[in-house]
């Protein structure tokens, strides 16, 4: 018989004597989590594909709204530039509304693998944490494609006929852009998810995140060189900076967090 006041990670150690499980248990559980997040995946990838063209029609918004926002003339089609180029367009959309689908899922099921090991007081923390997170990622989804995508191909148009250039934009190109950008602003408004879990388990200070201030401008650089397929300092700019408007948000949460973590700590 255990003492309840043996051991503080009692929470813990119930849950793992209470499912009996070893090292290839978990692992065992930890394959069927990653197999039920693939299939839901693959039968969203498998929908997406036989929605294609409606799929398409509203990956095509931010580019028609570039277009129809500058009230120009030029043809708004996209064009294939090899033969295996429209193969690239039809897997960059499947997968991305595979992924878009399957991410509810995948948290759910992740959220059920760590649960048994975690205290009651960390399993408390798990729903918010699983729900914070879908929810910025979508707003980060949002972001990119109602806003940062149809600007920076505003900002396109406007220099090309400046210059006098003819848009030819191949569709694998554009489709691209459009899901690395997604994908990226969704990962991307991830970081006050982070930032809040680390200050409020006492792992980083608010102290230390604000001296990293001049380091985070040149990450979130990096990171929108990576994200974004064309090099241009603009576009990168604009997934950069308001990456750091919300590094500088996530501080000012996370003050409180960390406040209130110490007056709980010294009560």
């Amino acid at each position: 018989m255990i003492d309840p006041n043996s051991d503080p990670n009692e929470g813990k150690l119930k849950a793992f004597a209470g499912k009996n499980m070893g090292f290839l248990d978990h692992m065992e559980d930890l394959r069927w989590t990653i197999l039920k997040t693939g299939v839901v995946f693959l039968i969203a990838f498998v929908v997406t594909a036989i929605f294609l063209p409606y799929a398409s029609q509203v990956l095509n918004w931010p580019l028609n709204r570039a277009f129809a926002s500058l009230k120009t003339s030029q043809p708004m089609g996209l064009v294939t530039t090899s033969p295996m180029a429209v193969f690239s367009v039809y897997l960059q959309i499947c997968f991305l509304g595979g992924l878009l689908f399957a991410l509810p899922f995948g948290l759910y099921f992740l959220g059920g693998f760590v649960g048994p090991a975690l205290t009651k007081k960390e399993k408390g923390l798990l729903i918010p944490v699983c729900l914070g997170s879908l929810v910025l990622f979508l707003s980060g989804a949002a972001f990119a494609y109602f806003f940062l995508v149809p600007s920076a191909i505003k900002v396109s148009i406007y220099f090309n006929h400046m210059l006098g250039f003819d848009l030819v934009w191949s569709a694998d190109r554009y489709y691209g852009l459009l899901v690395w950008m997604i994908l990226g602003m969704g990962g991307g408004f991830q970081f006050p998810m982070v930032i809040q879990i680390l200050v409020y388990l006492g792992i980083v200070e608010v102290r230390k995140l604000k001296s990293l201030r001049k380091v985070m401008i040149v990450v979130f650089f990096i990171i929108s060189a990576i994200i974004t397929p064309t090099p241009d300092p603009l576009t990168q700019s604009m997934v950069a900076l308001p990456m750091y408007a919300l590094y500088e948000l996530s501080l000012l949460v996370a003050t409180r967090v960390e406040n209130r973590r110490k007056a709980r700590e010294e009560a």
